[in-house]
């Protein structure tokens, strides 16, 4: 109750009657079927309009290739979320594989550049972790791990906002353990748990972590980028 009582107060910082938009652009971990957007705007309330962009399966290559990227940048919002990652992996194909230090890092600070541009303010996210564990409960670190280092090291050089959400998840994960885990996975079609999609749990909880970093440290940030 604490912890919602913080989030509506620090979000009445927008209580100026305008709304802010926010686009949300990045993978199925972040999309409408399966990913945290839905869960983000439900918790972000009625001074914000979440436009979810994301898609099924794109890359931070595919994304742009597939002309799904010129949409956020005329959509007129303040901040534009990006989150790619999870299809940017070894064994996803050439039309969206990256390498995380060299094309993955282009790409990523690409975006930044062109939100910028286009006159919003970017914010970098890390991939949510797939929800694998070992028998002693740690996550299994797998390819995902170095495109999130990836993803701190452009926001470090641009000086943009960033959600970790890759080292958010992965506290969450392990202090829920296997079996708590269990209630934020979607299922794979066959009926088999699925840890790396989100059940409308796993939706809503994921969500909400976002928009409590967004409220904490993204909107502190950005008003002093605004003096």
């Amino acid at each position: 109750m604490k912890a919602l009582l913080f989030l509506a107060a620090a979000l009445a910082w927008n209580a100026s009657g305008q709304v802010t938009k926010i686009v949300l652009v990045g993978d199925s971990t972040v999309a409408e079927g399966g990913g945290w957007g839905p869960g983000f705007r439900s918790a972000m309330g009625s001074g914000y309009e979440v436009v979810n962009l994301a898609r099924n399966g794109r890359s931070s290559k595919s994304f742009r290739d597939e002309g799904a990227w010129a949409p956020a940048l005329t959509a007129g919002a303040k901040y534009i979320f990006i989150q790619f990652g999870h299809n940017d992996g070894p064994g996803k194909g050439a039309d969206r594989e990256t390498d995380p230090q060299t094309s993955f890092h282009a790409n990523m600070s690409q975006y930044v550049e062109e939100a910028r541009a286009a006159g919003a303010i970017p914010v970098l996210v890390t991939s949510i972790v797939r929800r694998n564990l070992t028998a002693e409960g740690k996550v299994k670190v797998d390819t995902l791990a170095p495109y999130a280092e990836e993803v701190r090291r452009v926001a470090m050089e641009e000086q943009v906002p960033l959600i970790d959400l890759y080292a958010l998840t992965l506290a969450q994960c392990e202090a829920l353990g296997a079996a708590g885990c269990g209630g934020l996975n979607a299922k794979a079609a066959d009926g088999s748990p699925d840890t790396t999609h989100l059940s409308p749990k796993g939706q809503a909880e994921i969500g909400a972590i976002v928009a409590r970093k967004f409220a904490t440290s993204v909107l502190p940030w950005s008003a002093v980028l605004a003096k």
